[in-house]
């Protein structure tokens, strides 16, 4: 039997793959096309105090080997996701975590602490790559004294699992992993989208109604890797890997660089079952390589230690 399972602050995830906010829905949506009992867990859509449109359309756009979105955290608002989502979660026999994005430091506290006081919420994902209203619109997954202030009002708040979702569009992820350790995370969701954008060269417009938007999919697996791998060098916190994987043999890059589980976010768009398939792929590989826990393979990467992930930068 293989062990495929992994606890955090005392919730266990049956298995190391979980579907990513914002690409699975709040669950139901694809219960007719896919077993989600058989995920170690669901990120839910992003949820706000109040329903937000998001932005206008054109807000999806398709590219080489990705998508870029601008879907501007659209969502039902946390009342509504009690009152009309939670009830089918609750029916589930797997992990549910709340991802919550907000514009203010009071709105995450004031999501979380609505969402403390319901029963079928096993942990949060406190997506930071929001704008801070109060200071100009910039995110405050950039502003590393803002993600540190966040996480630590947080975890006054909550006992469940404490996941804080970071930004790539920073110039050293390490030092942001590092400031939400220290304000008590009990985890990190390693990456978020990559900034991009797309032109019609025909209409000589950009192809999002905002310019840019967030680049998803394989095209940025690459740039996950190393972030994963960099944050792991500073943080004994448990990574969460996220950025195209499309592919059980994806999955296990991240876990050999250094997350514990990982996140399967675009590929849902093309195939609802895609982190099961994930999850099965798992599975046969430590079949086949006499793995008796996936969790052997977490960190297992061989690298040169004469140079740090910095270093091979320059």
């Amino acid at each position: 039997m293989i062990k495929e399972s992994f606890t955090l602050r005392g919730v266990e995830f049956k298995n190391r793959v979980l579907v990513a906010s914002g690409t699975f829905g709040y669950g139901n949506e694809v219960k007719e096309l896919v077993d989600v009992n058989k995920l170690g867990g669901i990120c839910t859509k992003s949820l706000s105090w109040k329903p937000r449109d998001g932005n206008p359309p054109r807000r999806i756009v398709e590219t080489p080997s990705g998508m870029l979105n601008s879907i501007g955290l659209a969502n039902v608002g946390v009342e509504y996701f009690i009152r009309e989502k939670l009830p089918y979660l609750r029916t589930l026999d797997t992990v549910i975590i709340a991802n919550i994005a907000a514009s203010s430091i009071q709105e995450y506290c004031d999501v979380l602490s609505l969402l403390e006081q319901q029963e079928g919420i096993d942990g949060y994902e406190i997506n930071v790559s929001c704008p801070n209203v109060k200071e100009g619109g910039l995110s405050f997954g950039t502003d590393c004294s803002k993600t540190r202030e966040i996480t630590a009002r947080l975890r006054t708040l909550t006992a469940k699992p404490l996941i804080m979702k970071l930004t790539p569009n920073v110039t050293h992820i390490s030092e942001f992993a590092r400031a939400v350790e220290e304000a008590g995370a009990d985890a990190i969701s390693v990456i978020n989208t990559v900034i991009g954008m797309a032109v019609d060269i025909y209409k000589k417009k950009p192809k999002l109604s905002t310019v840019t938007g967030g680049l998803s999919g394989p095209a940025i697996k690459p740039i996950a890797l190393a972030k994963v791998y960099e944050a792991a060098q500073v943080v004994s916190l448990p990574i969460i890997g996220i950025g195209g994987i499309m592919t059980a043999e994806d999955a296990l890059e991240f876990l050999l660089v250094g997350a514990t589980a990982v996140q399967v976010g675009t590929a849902n768009f093309i195939d609802p079952s895609a982190g099961v398939k994930v999850a099965e792929g798992m599975r046969s590989y430590a079949q086949r390589f006499g793995v008796s826990d996936l969790g052997q393979l977490v960190g297992a990467m061989e690298s040169n230690k004469e140079f740090s992930v910095l270093q091979s930068w320059l």
